[in-house]
């Protein structure tokens, strides 16, 4: 191996992580909360975002190594047979678009994928499955996914002893920072959940022959900086990527 090829090879290392975005604001802004960026810059990543309306994915799946969907407003119902809600909001169908192409391409390509709260129901939406519009409506209020009016709250959380998100936290019983009102129904096929809340909603799911993908309902990059248990998400997300990588190029090693 030559010196410039190795040198080449090191830089591609340093994974490039390609993280979904909220709408133009009010303001004229892209923007997505730093707790995003810095977890994945704490594992390792370099973050770049992916605005709605991204117009060429095939250069984005070439260049990106990772991908991580974030949280951020609701899906609109329409995409899964939904209903109207009055607590919908944040619904933005252009961003709805470009998610769901970007994870049935990356789903297909079996891409390293994170999917985080919003952009785990994407995920479920993009396969074929189902949301519920409004949590309270079908498990009432035993558990509260988030506090009123619209803000993020601890609950606890039982894994699946046999799955791999057991291995990668090395806890079977978690108490992350929960903030959603919406979570998976009918789940799409080949997907698996692996973790669910006391009232029974599924929490986190695997996705059969993808070793590198990973879902969870909560936040783990709210609590990712204290909490080494969330921190691991992180890194094995990176990990993953960067396995990924060295596939990709043919390195043995």
């Amino acid at each position: 191996m030559s010196e410039d090829h190795g040198s080449e090879i090191r830089r591609s290392l340093s994974p490039l992580i390609g993280l979904t975005s909220y709408g133009v604001d009010d303001r004229g802004r892209v923007n997505l909360p730093q707790e995003y960026v810095s977890a994945v810059v704490r594992a390792g990543g370099m973050p770049v975002l992916i605005p709605p309306g991204q117009p060429d994915l095939d250069a984005l799946l070439e260049r990106v190594d990772g991908f991580l969907l974030a949280g951020g407003g609701d899906l609109h119902p329409r995409w899964y047979g939904g209903r109207e809600h009055l607590t919908l909001y944040g619904l933005n169908e252009e961003r709805d678009r470009t998610e769901l192409d970007l994870a049935r391409r990356v789903l297909e390509e079996r891409r390293p994928t994170f999917a985080i709260c919003r952009g785990l129901q994407v995920v479920n939406v993009a396969l074929g499955g189902s949301l519920h519009v409004h949590l309270p409506d079908v498990f009432g209020e035993s558990v509260l996914h988030r506090a009123p009016p619209r803000e993020p709250i601890p609950h606890s959380i039982r894994v699946d002893p046999e799955s791999s998100l057991f291995r990668y936290m090395r806890s079977g019983q978690i108490e992350p920072m929960s903030w959603h009102h919406q979570a998976l129904d009918e789940l799409a096929p080949g997907l698996r959940p692996v973790a669910w809340a006391a009232d029974e909603v599924v929490e986190a799911v695997e996705r059969e022959g993808h070793e590198s993908f990973l879902g969870v309902q909560w936040h783990p990059e709210l609590t990712a900086s204290e909490d080494p248990t969330q921190h691991r998400l992180f890194e094995e997300f990176l990990r993953q990527v960067r396995r990924s990588m060295i596939g990709r190029q043919g390195i043995r090693g």
